[in-house]
């Protein structure tokens, strides 16, 4: 059984980053709001408490039944979780009459302390709090200081609890990483042992095992996630996989063609659907970016079930979902938090009597292309951009018409194309042109125009639960601003998005 970390998330912005750097030590962990408690079973090895952006102080705290979990699991407290451990075991928590933020170092490390081993004293570290622990019960010990902050971290005597008010998960910790992999291996006991090979020998034995002789369908869409999750599911049950490819019209230019011929070497069974007025139809009239998804991942739903009823004893749907699709879909709120829907997160209707099959659902992007290089599936389909489930349709901001999906469309390739010839797209994580629901002035030529406005938007992410907007050299954006609005008509006004994430997203909608 796959052993496994749990992180308890009381809404930090820095919680999927902790569970990423517990992956990059090769070690398997799962992230869940601190109010949904998962089963912890034999497999769990330790327990994270991810920071927050609550208070201890305030009148409704998140809870931690700290009682329930102390002498059965090592657990690793960070900054929230830190200081409510303290406070609410006997110490206190005061607001820092300044704020507690950026580098610090670590002018006191206790000597000998196994979270702290291997990292050197005066360490940079990374400090993110308004509150402090200003004093510890009896039972609780001080294992690092710096020069403004007492307790920088500390231990609960007789036990595997540590706190810390600093993030080890962030790059300007330096030895953060060391800390951690002190916690997963030598405390927690966790073997480095979580890689992409192992993730395919295992995933590939479940879904045997799981599915047998039944019949799976699974819509492709020429990205990352889809293909990766198909090769998966070909290497358990082979020709029971049946592949469809939509034409929803919301794809990029001339992209139905290229995803089916990319495919003809793969081996899979892919057939080609057609379906762009039936998601024009359910478009018509929608602006609401909810609505848009929802009407999509409705017709989508009905396609499907079309054409699972074409395929005898079908009794699956797979799917490409993914952890972050998973995160974004569940907070520590409660549904009504969400960031927003996803088209494949979530039960299928009771009129479609097919089971769902998700074998991505754990891993983060990257760690789907590692997959998908083990699998040795083709560069230029792992090297894809990411694209949206819901295609154009949430780039083009208002409503949709075929008209606009055709602008973006010719816009889009222009970008891109612009993006790989000057050596740029591999390097960006993901890139993508939006039609703005405004227009303005310009002039072309000895005349007045009242035309659209387009947005280009480039990021640098790993896992898209956080991202930075992309520096691209103002010659590259010059060019394809001025081929964009020569060649595609409709368009007079080129801008570009420096919004990063957060607190932007980075769809616009």
């Amino acid at each position: 059984m796959q052993e496994k970390i749990i992180i308890l998330d009381f809404g930090s912005q820095f919680t999927q980053l902790i569970a990423r750097r517990v992956r990059e030590l090769n070690i398997y962990c799962e992230i869940y709001p601190f109010n949904h408690l998962p089963e912890f079973d034999p497999t769990v090895k330790g327990i994270i408490l991810s920071g927050s952006p609550h208070s201890v102080r305030q009148d409704e705290p998140p809870h931690f039944d700290y009682q329930r979990f102390r002498d059965q699991y090592p657990i690793l407290a960070v900054c929230y979780g830190a200081q409510y451990l303290a406070h609410f075991h006997g110490g206190e928590v005061q607001a820092s009459s300044t704020r507690e933020y950026g580098r610090a170092n670590l002018q006191y490390i206790q000597p000998g302390n196994p979270l702290f081993k291997d990292v050197p004293s005066n360490s940079q570290v990374w400090m993110s709090h308004a509150d402090t622990i200003v004093s510890l019960a009896d039972d609780f010990e001080v294992i690092a200081s710096t020069d403004t902050v007492r307790v920088a971290a500390y231990q609960v005597k007789n036990s595997k609890t540590y706190g810390i008010q600093f993030h080890p998960e962030v790059t300007h910790s330096i030895d953060g990483k060391q800390l951690l992999q002190n916690f997963l291996v030598d405390i927690c006991g966790c073997v480095q042992e979580w890689t992409p090979d192992s993730f395919v020998e295992t995933t590939i034995a479940a879904l045997k095992e799981k599915l047998g002789d039944d019949k799976v369908v699974l819509g492709l869409s020429g990205g990352v996630d889809s293909s990766v999750a198909a090769v998966l599911l070909h290497h358990a049950i082979g020709k029971n996989l049946h592949c469809i490819f939509v034409d929803n019209g919301l794809l990029r230019k001339d992209e139905f063609q290229s995803v089916l011929d990319s495919y003809q070497h793969m081996g899979l069974n892919v057939k080609g659907v057609d379906a762009k007025q039936r998601f024009y139809d359910a478009l018509n009239g929608l602006s609401d970016p909810e609505l848009k998804r929802k009407a999509i991942g409705r017709v989508f739903i009905e396609v499907f079930d079309d054409e699972a009823h074409r395929i005898e004893d079908v009794k699956w749907l797979g799917q490409g979902t993914i952890y972050p699709d998973i995160i974004e879909s569940v907070s520590v709120k409660g549904p009504s938090a969400t960031i927003k829907s996803h088209h494949n997160v979530g039960g299928l209707p009771d009129f479609m009597k097919l089971k769902v099959v998700e074998p991505l659902n754990t891993l983060f992007k990257d760690e789907v292309r590692k997959v998908g290089r083990t699998l040795k599936i083709d560069e230029n389909i792992l090297g894809r951009h990411p694209f949206p489930g819901p295609g154009l349709a949430i780039r083009i901001l208002g409503e949709v018409t075929p008209e606009k999906v055709q602008i973006l469309q010719e816009a889009d390739a222009i970008y891109i194309n612009n993006l790989k010839s000057a050596g740029l797209y591999n390097k960006v994580w993901q890139a993508g042109t939006i039609f703005l629901p405004v227009q303005s002035v310009g002039v072309m030529g000895d005349e007045r125009t009242y035309e659209n406005v387009v947005c280009l938007r480039a990021v640098e992410s790993l896992d898209g639960m956080t991202a930075d907007w992309c520096h691209l050299p103002y010659d590259v954006l010059a060019k394809i601003s001025n081929e964009i609005i020569n060649n595609v008509k409709g368009i007079n006004r080129v801008v570009y998005d420096i919004s990063s994430k957060p607190p932007a997203t980075i769809e616009w909608e």
